[in-house]
């Protein structure tokens, strides 16, 4: 009763309010709410690839080094005196073969020498013709005596020795003394070229003085320094294992007569232990007749600087990929079917220019990211550049009412 009285005491227009208000929520809260959609998945990365292409090749190494002589030595005089005649190929850049003369010395007081050894020999042959002379007149009158035997001083066998060894003596000197003559001329003791002269006619000199540099000309060796990652790709020849054949072939390319030129050498040897200071391995290659312009097209000077690419041995399996693919040295990124990023570690061959070569678990036709690695990381989701975005087709929201039929009838 008293709520009753309540309610005749309010007015009736606030009363309407009040309920229509209150149905209104009864009419909210008794709709069906739609399930909320799910939040939309931000866009995949998209990232540039390469395809792996597997190949079975070898690999060209790539080293420098300088051209020089297999011998490069001082030619020296082994006796001393008055030079009195230089060749006339005895200049700098004058050739030689093998024997030839270059300077001759004062040769007299060497003839004199040699007379005066050849007279003491045939000295000393005519006492040892006479000790032994006296040994058989000795042994006749023993036997006179009508002894057996005669006893070794008796035959004088120790005079004998004594004058066979003055002979051998004399002998020896004199050899020496022709030996010293011939040498008055000093000689090209291989096939080369003149450096350098450092006497001149007219000049004493005594022995050990240097009176030339020379330097074979008919091989010229190049040493190249080769990283361990670099010996790795190539059939190396530690010792005399190799044969010519198998030896690896050096294309060496430089400048000539103001032109590019390149040679066709060999790789001969190694030197068989580190630098101790670079920590590199040096391989040795080898160019025959480096001067012969029929053979080579251009001659080899030493001194040149040449850049040299050694044939490798063969690999399988091996990959190119952009530079920009291979990041910390050895890692890449790949795509797994599932668009997930797969980090992957390879070992480094060699890089040619703007390529890189590598090995390791990849798969033919396996897709590798070429570049923004720093925007991704090992297992998230990425799209291929080029590939269309899979996206999830929208549900219908059943709640939204469905379109009025229209009425027929004409």
């Amino acid at each position: 009763m008293r709520l009753f009285g309540w309610l005749r005491r309010v007015p009736l227009s606030l009363l309407i309010i009040v309920v229509g208000v209150l149905g209104f929520v009864a009419l909210l809260n008794l709709k069906p709410r739609p399930e909320p959609r799910p939040e939309p998945e931000p866009p995949r990365p998209v990232v540039e690839v390469e395809r792996v292409k597997l190949e079975d090749r070898a690999l060209t190494v790539e080293a420098q080094g300088t051209v020089t002589p297999r011998r490069d030595i001082q030619l020296v005089s082994q006796v001393g005196g008055q030079i009195i005649e230089s060749a006339p190929q005895f200049v700098a850049g004058g050739r030689f073969q093998k024997g030839d003369w270059l300077v001759r010395l004062d040769p007299r007081d060497y003839r004199n020498a040699l007379a005066q050894a050849e007279a003491q020999l045939r000295e000393a042959e005519r006492l040892l013709a006479e000790e032994r002379g006296r040994a058989r007149q000795a042994e006749r009158e023993w036997r006179d005596l009508g002894n057996a035997e005669a006893n070794a001083l008796f035959l004088r066998q120790p005079q004998i020795a004594a004058a066979e060894a003055a002979v051998a003596s004399a002998r020896a000197a004199r050899d020496q003394t022709q030996l010293e003559l011939e040498r008055t001329e000093v000689r090209a003791p291989f096939d080369g070229r003149i450096r350098q002269t450092m006497a001149d006619q007219g000049q004493f000199i005594g022995p050990g003085t240097p009176v030339a540099d020379v330097y074979e000309d008919t091989l010229a060796q190049v040493r190249l320094p080769l990283t361990d990652a670099q010996a790795a790709l190539l059939n190396l020849p530690f010792g005399d294992e190799l044969t010519q054949a198998a030896q690896p072939s050096v294309t060496l390319h430089g400048r000539a007569l103001g032109e590019d030129h390149q040679w066709s050498a060999r790789l001969v040897r190694t030197e068989a232990s580190l630098d101790p200071q670079s920590r590199m391995l040096y391989a040795v290659a080898e160019l025959p007749e480096p001067f012969n312009t029929e053979r080579h097209g251009a001659p080899l000077l030493m001194g040149s600087f040449v850049t040299a690419e050694i044939e490798g041995k063969p690999l399988t399996d091996i990959v190119s990929l952009p530079i920009t693919a291979v990041f910390q040295r050895d890692r890449l990124y790949s795509v797994s079917e599932d668009g997930e990023v797969v980090e992957k570690q390879v070992r480094v061959l060699t890089i040619e220019g703007e390529r890189i070569w590598v090995k390791g678990d990849l798969r033919d036709g396996e897709p590798v990211i070429t570049d923004r690695q720093g925007y991704v990381s090992p297992g998230v989701s990425v799209r291929i550049a080029g590939e269309e975005e899979s996206t999830p087709e929208p549900a219908e929201d059943e709640d939204e009412p469905a379109e009025p039929e229209a009425e027929g009838g004409v």
